[in-house]
């Protein structure tokens, strides 16, 4: 295939935002270096792409901009592709034995677009349906923030968000709802600073007609404090 074909498939993907897996891409030797190894390598490469900008590396507002952005990249906005800082998130006997769905609302989603680099922002609605056990509310925001801080695609977000929830509750009783905006859409391309994407995943019990709609009509409520 020649390399023009090639390139603007790849151009066909970033601008549709398509994602290729349900498993964040990672390199087989993906933690090969240490974090400070990396941030010393991103901090040459962030350099080398300022100064073809043509920007003056020697003024003081631009001089230690190299450094920050290398060391948000691997502590911050990309943590989560660290499997050493993925939350742990301990169960608890349901003793109490709630039987409905519990639902968690508007945690906020701070994300990376994989095809442009520009941040996605939003709000997750997660619910579960307990089969005896429950996890502490907080570990839900943690768990999407970790998912979250990494190159992503909203629909493979919203499926790792499921995915691990069915995994630490032991069920299949989980739905997650994303609402957000895309800066790759709004800030350049198309711009449309008005446009949202909507992404769900629903598995077990939450695939009836009756529980999602339930679900749906929870997070809907207007809650206000």
């Amino acid at each position: 295939m020649k390399i023009e074909n090639i390139e603007n498939i790849h151009d066909d993907l970033g601008e549709n935002h398509v994602g290729t897996s349900s498993q964040t891409p990672m390199k087989a030797d993906a933690f090969k270096l240490s974090d400070k190894e990396k941030i010393e390598s991103i901090q040459e490469d962030v350099r080398r792409i300022m100064d073809t900008l043509g920007l003056d590396l020697t003024d003081d507002s631009l001089s230690g901009t190299p450094k920050r952005v290398a060391k948000m990249f691997v502590n911050e906005i990309f943590g989560g592709l660290n499997p050493d800082k993925k939350p742990s998130a301990s169960t608890f006997d349901n003793k109490y034995q709630y039987g409905e769905m519990l639902v968690e609302k508007n945690i906020t989603v701070y994300s990376t677009c994989e095809h442009h680099l520009l941040p996605i922002v939003g709000k997750a609605h997660i619910a579960y349906i307990s089969n005896g056990t429950v996890v502490g509310l907080s570990k839900m925001n943690r768990i999407v923030d970790y998912f979250a801080k990494r190159p992503q695609v909203q629909e493979r977000l919203t499926i790792q968000v499921v995915k691990e929830l069915q995994n630490v509750l032991n069920t299949e009783d989980v739905a997650c709802v994303i609402d957000a905006k895309h800066l790759c859409v709004n800030s350049r391309g198309i711009r449309d600073i008005e446009s949202s994407t909507v992404t769900s995943e629903f598995g077990g019990q939450f695939k009836n007609k009756e529980t999602k709609r339930e679900f749906l009509d929870y997070i809907n409520l207007d809650t206000k404090f």
